[in-house]
């Protein structure tokens, strides 16, 4: 009988090394079908090589991890993407000589299925972009890249994005602009987890908030239930 409360995607005891180096310990966190969920925690937490890992960059125990109830945890990084995971890296990853309407296609070549995201969808939730779509990835701005970043993967009509964070570098403005599209997602059948160091904007947009602290969940919560306090505590491992 299928478990129609199981979560969409999670990780149970997920361990990740790079080389001899242990970046992540036993981390547990759990995605609702229509859920946003946040990871906080300072540089060098683990956030990053936790979506690494969801998305198959790096490869671990098949039971590690699971995605609408089947173990992904041992596949590659192309055969995730085709099940439905899409990812938003860190740093953005454009193609700095093909034009924007190019790196926007890419997104379609490893998962092609019928859904609400096109060209056409994308240009209206970032107008911008179809403004600018003849344009090399290398001309635009830090926000507009980011626009193409996360449109490339919404191509792929992900039900599950990882968005590794998205507001790095970019002005309070461009960050507000570029959080204005999670509903819209979120409207068109995806869920999201969302690496975030601002905690307000974490906490502004996520459903559920994990944070995280040396390669382990130190705290989750709701943003209503989980207080600054607890949330520095979580940080650097003291109250404040």
């Amino acid at each position: 009988m299928v478990d129609t409360h199981a979560p969409l995607l999670r990780t149970r005891g997920l361990t990740a090394h790079y080389g001899d180096f242990q970046a992540l310990f036993g981390v547990d966190i759990e995605l609702a079908a229509n859920e946003t969920v946040a990871i906080i925690g300072a540089n060098g937490a683990g956030k990053t090589t936790l979506m690494r890992a969801i998305a198959g960059v790096l490869r671990g125990a098949p039971d590690a991890i699971a995605f609408d109830g089947d173990p992904i945890g041992a596949l590659p990084a192309d055969e995730i993407m085709a099940r439905g995971v899409a990812m938003v890296p860190e740093g953005r990853k454009l193609f700095p000589s093909l034009s924007v309407e190019e790196n926007l296609l890419i997104g379609r070549y490893g998962r092609k299925v019928d859904g609400h995201w096109s060209l056409d969808t994308i240009y209206d939730l970032f107008p911008i972009l179809r403004e600018r779509r003849q344009s090399p990835g290398s001309a635009l701005s830090g926000g507009q890249q980011q626009m193409v970043a996360i449109g490339r993967a919404l191509m792929s009509n992900p039900r599950v994005l990882l968005c590794d964070e998205i507001s790095l570098g970019l002005a309070p403005v461009v960050i507000k602009d570029i959080y204005k599209a999670v509903p819209a997602i979120k409207a068109a059948g995806a869920s999201l987890v969302v690496v975030e160091q601002d905690i307000g904007q974490a906490l502004a947009v996520a459903d559920r908030i994990y944070c995280m602290m040396e390669g382990r969940i130190t705290l989750t919560g709701t943003p209503d239930t989980i207080s600054r306090d607890d949330i520095h505590a979580a940080y650097f491992g003291a109250a404040a």
